[in-house]
């Protein structure tokens, strides 16, 4: 077998070799831990030396796996994170203290391993998840932050054994794949839960809340829901956002300021800054260092595409906001922001459930619809049709950066330009 000899050959390989459920759709999603297991005996179990706090939920699991990953890291622990998927760079999946996997080590890694990958024809998601516990263990991390990719009870992540699991919310999202109603998402969230390990929940949600608590019964888990515990009161939104956090409803310690922006942070940050509270109970947590660290989270941990802005005169935002929760959140922010007129760039997956999601967006603006470039990608004129069901009109264009530059021509100096819908339409203009 052909050794692969650069980084691109190695890429190329992942891409054209293994099924991705970004660029495919359902037919990549592996509905079981049969391949994971066997990558992982293939790659010497790597999972099983790592501290792992592990996150699910339909919204918000990037961003609180940056905060407790910022946490962790202003106490001087060696940090591992996992997300996906990716804007730009494969290797922002895979990182250790804001630094990405190296070039080498993941050619080296398939290289090593190509015989028996051929053997099991993993997913593109199966062989990332042991690829970054090999890499994290090969570095000895002392923790690693572990982000779900679809579900939980079935995710290619759920071979750990964490110290502390976290679901931050529940939504509708990927219903082909996780059921039709909220309880049974959140059923296929609650399979991160394990035998006597903590759970924090991040949102108390009464219509779901006795599904989390039932499987932490039968798993004998400790479950605490984070806004019960702490609640944040946003101080300044000018660029940044700063919070007064509250525990027991006094306040606790001084103005946190952060480099977090956009509508949903509030949760995150409760979910996150509890976490990391809770965890003050069994390792050594100094806040002060936190609070400090906080001030430039974003580029100590390479945390991307959530509420950026992009342009000012006319202000342009964008956002990975993708679900119906999310999206919500984000139009009605949006709705706060005083404009003359709002634009709309937005593009959409083909597997995506559009009637409640596109109901959400104004009428009383302009839209510009565009394909991503992935073969998931919803044709741009269909989508168009789509919309227009809805009361929303617009154009369709080829690409999401024509259909931005259109909208930038035009907008005028005082409007507002969004671009979103899907993470695949970010990545195309951060």
């Amino acid at each position: 077998m052909a050794k692969l000899r650069t980084y691109k050959d190695t890429l190329d390989y992942l891409y054209q070799k293994l099924p991705m459920y970004q660029r495919e759709g359902a037919s990549a999603y592996k509905k079981d831990l049969t391949n994971t297991l066997r990558l992982c005996k293939m790659a010497g179990n790597p999972q099983e030396g790592i501290k792992c706090i592990h996150i699910a939920g339909t919204n918000g699991k990037g961003t609180t796996s940056h905060i407790i990953a910022a946490g962790l890291q202003a106490q001087g622990y060696k940090t591992g994170v996992y997300t996906s998927p990716h804007y730009k760079d494969f290797r922002e999946r895979i990182k250790i203290n804001g630094q990405y996997i190296s070039l080498k080590y993941i050619t080296q890694f398939i290289n090593t391993h190509q015989e028996e990958i051929e053997k099991i024809q993993p997913s593109f998601f199966e062989l990332t998840v042991v690829l970054a516990f090999s890499w994290f263990k090969d570095q000895q991390v002392d923790y690693a932050v572990i982000e779900t990719g679809l579900g939980g009870r079935l995710d290619s992540t759920n071979v750990i054994t964490p110290i502390l699991s976290i679901i931050t919310n529940i939504s509708f999202d990927h219903q082909n794949l996780l059921g039709d109603t909220l309880e049974q998402i959140a059923g296929e969230k609650a399979g991160i839960i394990k035998p006597e390990t903590p759970v924090i929940i991040g949102e108390t949600q009464e219509d779901i809340k006795r599904v989390f608590m039932h499987k932490a019964k039968l798993e004998n888990a400790p479950v605490l829901f984070a806004d019960k515990e702490i609640q944040a009161e946003i101080i300044s939104d000018s660029t940044f956002l700063s919070f007064q956090l509250y525990a027991q409803h006094q306040p606790w310690r001084g103005v946190l300021s952060t480099t977090l922006s956009g509508p949903f942070q509030i949760k995150n940050i409760v979910t996150g800054m509890f976490a990391l509270k809770y965890l003050c109970e069994h390792i050594p947590v100094d806040f002060d260092k936190v609070w400090a660290f906080m001030k430039d989270m974003s580029t100590q941990t390479v945390y991307l595409g959530r509420w950026q802005l992009l342009g000012s005169h006319p202000m342009i935002i964008t956002d990975s906001a993708h679900n119906e929760g999310g999206i919500r959140l984000v139009t009605a922010q949006l709705e706060q922001i005083k404009c003359n007129h709002r634009h709309f760039v937005l593009g959409f997956v083909n597997d995506k459930t559009l009637d409640s999601i596109l109901t959400l967006f104004p009428k009383e603006a302009t839209y510009y619809w565009a394909k991503a470039n992935v073969p998931r990608g919803l044709d741009a004129a269909l989508l168009a049709t789509i919309a227009k069901k809805s009361g929303l009109i617009g154009k369709s264009y080829y690409s999401v950066r024509k259909a931005l530059a259109a909208a930038k021509a035009k907008a005028g100096k005082d409007d507002l330009i969004y671009v979103g819908g899907s993470i695949f339409v970010v990545a195309e203009v951060i």
